[in-house]
């Protein structure tokens, strides 16, 4: 996700690589995207923070880490910095539930807290525990919350008083049979309900082939989860843009 808040640019969890998972000198052993990425590296604007959730391969990329400045202002998850390190970054601040980050840019301050989500964060191979994060963005007196990766959880109700939320980006997929640690489209909905988002915006889905759903599935359900409020979906396809009229 590419967000423009107020003329700060913030990037969260980018991948440009064909693959993600192992690499093995001459290749990478993983699943292989279905759609190209949105923007390549080079075609991106100046990113003035970059927002990781957890360490799994799908959201932090070592390769595509390492095609952005070195110098780029990061804010990640606990036990990730070494990660972030490993692909050239040196400014990384690690965050746990409850913690906040205030990050000043030349087009002023963003506000970053980090909240508990229902999810993992170990990186295969390694047996090391490793943070996993949503995050609440907040500028210029508005707030935006990303979910990162999440089963179902009701504590997102306890996120309505950190708001209003003009858009929450919402994962969708990649829930059968990982139930426990991804929501389906219509809990996706719920959640976002439970923080009283105006506008959803589905993420984690058709990118990938992580679970046994067709991939055109989670999308087609969170439309008709949304079958009643048409407008609050932010946008349907990955390379899509929205405005959230502020």
């Amino acid at each position: 996700m590419l967000i423009g808040f107020y003329g700060v640019n913030v990037l969260i969890d980018p991948v440009f690589s064909t693959r993600v998972g192992i690499g093995f000198g001459l290749g990478t052993i993983g699943p292989k995207r279905y759609v190209a990425p949105a923007l390549t590296p080079h075609e991106l604007p100046r990113i003035d923070l970059l927002l990781i959730s957890h360490a799994h391969m799908d959201h932090l990329d070592i390769p595509s880490l390492r095609r952005l400045p070195p110098s780029t202002p990061t804010v990640t998850a606990r036990e990730t910095a070494d990660l972030c390190a490993s692909a050239g970054l040196k400014s990384v601040t690690e965050l746990g539930w409850g913690e906040t980050a205030r990050h000043k840019t030349a087009r002023g301050e963003i506000v970053i807290e980090a909240f508990e989500v229902k999810h993992w964060g170990r990186r295969w191979p390694s047996n090391r525990d490793r943070g996993y994060n949503g995050y609440i963005l907040r500028r210029e007196g508005r707030a935006l919350l990303f979910a990162g990766d999440t089963g179902y959880t009701a504590a997102f109700a306890g996120l309505k008083s950190r708001g209003p939320f003009d858009l929450a980006l919402m994962p969708i997929g990649a829930y059968n049979p990982w139930i426990r640690n991804h929501c389906t489209p219509e809990e996706a909905v719920r959640m976002a309900d439970l923080a009283e988002a105006k506008r959803i915006a589905p993420i984690h889905h058709k990118t990938f082939k992580l679970s046994e759903e067709p991939m055109d599935e989670p999308l087609e359900r969170f439309e008709q989860a949304l079958r009643g409020e048409p407008d609050r979906i932010a946008f349907r396809r990955i390379g899509e843009s929205c405005c959230i009229n502020l």
